[in-house]
């Protein structure tokens, strides 16, 4: 078998058999399969595809190239959940404490920031001393200790979708539905789940842009699922607009414990809640999603899903006090609101353009390996379908270099539309 037969086979759109994806996998997983190779042949699955039982095939044959975790011994199901990526979207930080603190434990391997989509690892390391790389014997531990558990994807777990997932990247290859949902389910399954809740994000802040292409994903993922013996929900979400108001490492963690308290903005509130009792309900910790929601509510009433939360910070080695003290967090140098110009409906916040702001102003990386400043990003004031007038604060820039504020600013002239008939909200999600 030749690495080269199978990339024109591909090439071809013919059909690639188990045998085949299982040698090239393990070819590009050890070395014996160059970048370049790999690379010819992501291209290939780009351009042509590949049916739901050659993904399934690719996604179990990048669970198999290194160690998996077995969790059954730690929690009766494992449930974990997946956004595809967006603006302002910190839902796990949000998410993952509220369903520990009602009696579901989860252990959960995030990423770091892929283009204008903000990482939970970067935001994480806001908080000074937080380790986002623990082995696996230190997530069972951990799991088993507080019952939450939020780090690094282990390269010992899926190592050959790390290899392609970093191919991707500078390859042109990443909006591959095929490779999209084979990089998502293999680190799932991977890392034990055996039952997953997958939100994939649609429009202007998103990779997937219409209706029909994130459902293709969806019932894509959902059928790996089921060939592979996990139970799969996939929700399609709104990313045309920012979710919530903070977009930016440190402010996005200061707006994940006000949403802790109760006190969040109300459609990261409700999102973070649906996917909540979601996990709950499939992890049988209730019967229905109606009771786990008056569940979720007490939990951020009490205080309970915000100490967990503190917890999973002390027990990954941050300075847990940034979570009681938020002012502690570094203050950008220079804060500039911007106003709007005129009265109407605000009719597109354009997510994506303030993503690519915000890395401008240094809150995502511009290359491979960049430094991330935690405390620089941007705050929006409203939502489509508001009624604004002259003057009113739309969002707020915070950087700690002028040119690279000026450089924002100027980048969002247009990122902000208004009419002047009624515009109506855009919804939270679609299916």
């Amino acid at each position: 078998m030749q690495a080269t037969d199978i990339i024109i086979k591909k090439r071809d759109k013919k059909e690639l058999t188990r045998e085949e994806i299982n040698f090239f996998i393990h070819g590009f997983t050890v070395g014996d399969i160059p970048d370049y190779k790999a690379s010819a042949w992501a291209m290939a699955i780009m351009l042509n595809g590949m049916t739901d039982r050659e993904v399934t095939d690719l996604t179990l044959a990048m669970v198999n190239s290194g160690e998996t975790l077995d969790m059954s011994q730690l929690v009766g199901i494992s449930v974990d959940k997946h956004s595809t990526g967006g603006v302002g979207d910190k839902t796990s930080l949000v998410v993952l404490p509220i369903v520990a603190a009602c009696g579901l434990p989860v252990a959960k391997m995030s990423g770091r920031g892929l283009g204008f989509s903000g990482g939970t690892l970067d935001k994480l390391e806001s908080i000074p001393g937080f380790r986002t790389d623990l082995t696996p014997a230190e997530v069972k531990r951990q799991l088993r200790e507080i019952g939450l558990v939020l780090t690094g994807q282990s390269k010992s777990l899926a190592p050959a979708d790390g290899k392609l997932y970093a191919l991707r990247d500078v390859t042109g290859t990443v909006p591959s539905i095929p490779l999209i949902a084979s990089s998502i389910m293999s680190k799932k399954i991977a890392a034990g789940s055996q039952a997953i809740v997958l939100d994939v994000k649609i429009g202007l802040g998103a990779f997937m842009k219409d209706l029909p292409s994130a459902r293709k994903l969806g019932n894509l993922m959902t059928r790996i699922g089921e060939l592979a013996g996990r139970k799969v929900v996939v929700f399609l979400s709104d990313m045309n607009q920012p979710l919530g108001n903070a977009i930016g490492n440190s402010l996005e963690v200061q707006e994940a414990i006000a949403s802790l308290q109760g006190k969040g903005p109300a459609d990261l509130m409700e999102h973070c809640k649906v996917l909540s009792a979601q996990m709950l309900f499939m992890g049988e910790i209730f019967d229905d999603v109606d009771e786990a929601n008056k569940m979720i509510d007490i939990a951020i009433k009490d205080g309970s899903a915000l100490n967990k939360f503190s917890e999973l910070i002390q027990a990954q080695g941050g300075d847990a006090s940034y979570i009681d003290n938020p002012e502690k967090f570094p203050k950008a140098q220079y804060v500039e609101d911007v106003p709007a110009f005129e009265n109407g409906y605000l009719a597109t916040i354009n997510a994506r353009l303030f993503g690519e702001a915000s890395v401008l102003l240094g809150a995502g990386r511009k290359a491979k390996g960049d430094p991330i400043d935690h405390s620089v990003g941007i705050v929006v004031h409203k939502k489509v379908g508001d009624n604004i007038h002259r003057g009113d604060c739309l969002y707020t820039i915070y950087a700690n270099d002028k040119s690279n504020l000026m450089e924002s600013k100027k980048y969002l002239e247009f990122a902000v539309e208004v009419e002047k008939e009624k515009v109506d909200p855009l919804p939270l999600f679609y299916e």
